[in-house]
């Protein structure tokens, strides 16, 4: 009788079939032929079972502090209440153009003296001087919700 499946666990990511340190079922001769041959994946044994438990231990531990890290950057920007974003503006305080993450970002990077990616920003339409929330979204898990002002200079 042939056997169906053998267990592996990966040493690097593979886009088909999981990311390092997972443990996958593959066919015996894509694991004989491919993946043990050139370092891909690693034979399931006792020793490599107790390294891949110590790495999820310490990958859970560094997603923790980051959310934790998250939740005080949250708090901090709560605290602050306000960011101010200038803006050329016309006629019926309509703005020449329109604020975007970028402007947001700088604000809050001016104020907090920390960077934020302007990609976590979501941003309403806005083209019109005056206050608007915008969503920082800071961990999977943890978003802010943050007062923004614009103002014409």
């Amino acid at each position: 009788m042939v056997k169906k499946r053998v267990q592996v666990v990966l040493s690097e990511d593979i886009l088909s079939l999981g990311k390092d340190g997972d443990l996958v079922d593959v066919a015996p001769g894509y694991a004989r032929n491919y993946l043990l041959p050139t370092g891909k994946a690693l034979a399931v044994t006792a020793a490599v079972l107790r390294q891949v438990e110590h790495r999820r231990a310490k990958e859970a531990e560094r997603q923790a502090a980051l959310k934790a890290e998250a939740i005080a950057f949250r708090t901090a920007l709560d605290t602050i209440g306000r960011f101010t974003v200038k803006k050329q503006t016309g006629g019926d305080d309509v703005l020449f153009g329109t604020v975007t993450n970028g402007d947001v970002a700088e604000a809050i990077e001016a104020a907090t003296k920390k960077e934020v990616d302007r990609r976590v920003i979501t941003v309403p339409e806005i083209h019109r001087t005056g206050s608007y929330k915008v969503q920082v979204k800071l961990h999977p898990e943890v978003v802010a919700d943050v007062n923004l002002e614009v103002v014409s200079y």
